[in-house]
Formats: C-alpha cells, structure tokens, sequence
C-alpha cells in the first residue's frame, strides 16, 4: 500500500465516477483502475463495486475511507514536522546552566525564544560547569552556561555575560553598610565559596583576587550552590565574594558591598560542540548572541548628547 493509492481512493470514493476521479488526479481511467486494484490486493478487501452505469462503496470501502483519510493526514503533519526539525522551528535542545544564571539573564531569554519558536522543547538541566563540559562531549547537552577558561579545541563558545565580582557580608557586619570597600578589609574573616570541585575556575578566581590583594584567604565552608553561599552568609558564619548578579536575591540577613578598584569580571560563556549540525542550535546560538549583545550595550556607558542651540 502506497499513499498515492490512498489519494487515488479517496478521490474516488468522493466522486463515485472513474472519468471525474481521473480528471481530478490529472491522470488517464486505466491508471486509476490499476491503483484501485493494486489497493483492494493490498487490504485484501473489495473497496468498490462497480458497472457500467455506476461505482459505490462497499462496506469494506465505506469503513476504509475515514482511516485512509487519517493516514494521510498523519503522512501530512509527520512531513511539516520533518521541515520545521529541518528550519530549526521544531524538534528538542538540551541546555545546561549553572545556577547562577538564573539571576543573569537566562529566564527572560529563554521566555523571548520559547514564544518565537513555540514548536521547539527546551530541557534545561542545572549542572556545574565540569559536568556541562563532560555532557557536552557526550552529545549529552546541546549547548551550555558556564565559568570556564577550559574551553576544548572542538567547542565553540561566545561571552553571554561579565559582571563584577561583589562582597557578600552579614548584614549586621561592621563592613556592611559601606558604599564600597577594600579587599584587605576582608583579612582574617572566614570565606564561604562554591568548591573546586563545582567550579574550579570561579574557585582559583577568588584566590588570585584576595593574594593580588595582599591575602591569602582562609577558606572555611566549600558550598555547591551560589544560594547556599549566600544564605551561610546571611547567617552571620562568614563572607564571600559573588557575582554582582546575586544581589537579586534579597535574601533576609545578607548585605552586598561593591569592592574599591578593579578586580577581573565573573565571565559566563556559553559553548557548545561546533560539529554539531542542528538547525534549532543555531537558532538557539542566534538568540543567545543577540542578548548578549543587548546586555553589552545595556552596559556600556553612554555616550554624551551635544545639546542643541536655543536660536
């Protein structure tokens, strides 16, 4: 069974008249016959019967119609389907984040692309940087968010974001309230970071920060989560160093100083395998360099109008 023997039949079973069902097929009476037989072979049933005078439906025939007719309109969305995969309008990505994306950005975006592309499923997946590299080598991933310098030769990768590293202090600290401070200040106190093992570059990062201070700092809690280092400090156990980002927070009991001078920014890249031919990453990696590109310029400071002259 072919699915032009399904359009010849069902032509036929609306028109009820070989010339008129050929007319409409654009094809000559004996072809249609031959697929009419060639059908009837294939479902072992007679469809039609039929004389010199007229053609009518059998039984058989009467309760084959609604089925063909669904069959080739399955055919018919399986094929738009096929072609929306193929435009990248259609189909499913992966997406691996770091927690801290949450306050930079990622949600809105991903509410921007998800109406634009309302055919296609996004599965996000919370994972630390490490673990987003070893998915993605393993086609586990599509594309990822993370802090790394450790970019593999056979990835790609674009800068989504750079944001300023702030202090995290209890909020009775004696520091807290000040419009920015020195790093030395923070000498001595108990640091709470995401541990090595979790993010080995934002760790390394805070220790060349506090030595390119004067200090080497003493490393007391190692968290997973950037919400677990802000809530040990929002309960008075230590101090940290975090992304800007997470001042969105507003956890109760948490104060957030800026740092005097320039310190290197927390980077998030985003990666993703550059062997990779997927019409709905691409569309994906679009997306996210326009909004880093907008986020770019939200930044930047902006330029100085020359007022015009009051004639």
């Amino acid at each position: 069974m072919e699915f032009r023997h399904l359009r010849y039949f069902l032509a036929l079973a609306e028109e009820l008249h070989f010339g008129r069902a050929a007319r409409r097929l654009s094809i000559s009476q004996p072809p249609l016959s031959l697929n009419i037989q060639q059908l009837e072979a294939s479902v072992g049933a007679r469809l039609f019967t039929r004389n010199s005078k007229q053609v009518r439906l059998t039984a058989a025939g009467e309760a084959f119609v609604p089925r063909a007719r669904a069959l080739l309109d399955q055919a018919e969305e399986a094929a738009h389907h096929v072609r929306d995969v193929e435009q990248g309008l259609a189909g499913r990505l992966q997406v691996g984040f770091v927690g801290a994306m949450l306050y930079r950005g990622l949600p809105q975006m991903l509410r921007e692309f998800q109406a634009r592309h309302p055919l296609l499923r996004l599965v996000l997946k919370e994972l630390n940087s490490q673990d987003q590299l070893i998915e993605l080598a393993h086609d586990q991933l599509d594309l990822g968010f993370m802090h790394t310098t450790r970019v593999p030769a056979e990835m790609s990768q674009l800068l989504f974001s750079s944001e300023p590293f702030v202090c995290c202090l209890p909020s009775d600290h004696p520091l807290a309230h000040r419009r920015a401070l020195s790093l030395r200040l923070l000498q001595g106190e108990p640091f709470a970071v995401v541990a090595r093992a979790v993010s080995p570059d934002y760790h390394e990062r805070i220790l060349s920060i506090c030595t390119d201070a004067g200090f080497f700092p003493e490393i007391r809690y190692e968290l997973r989560h950037w919400l677990s280092v802000v809530s040990l400090v929002s309960q008075g156990l230590g101090v940290a160093l975090v992304p800007a980002a997470l001042r969105q927070l507003a956890v109760l009991g948490a104060a957030f100083v800026p740092l005097e001078g320039s310190t290197p920014p927390y980077d998030t890249h985003c990666l993703w395998k550059t062997s990779r031919d997927n019409a709905a990453l691409v569309a994906f990696v679009d997306a996210v360099r326009a909004a880093a590109g907008a986020a770019a310029l939200e930044r930047a400071p902006r330029a100085v109008r020359p007022r015009k002259r009051l004639k």
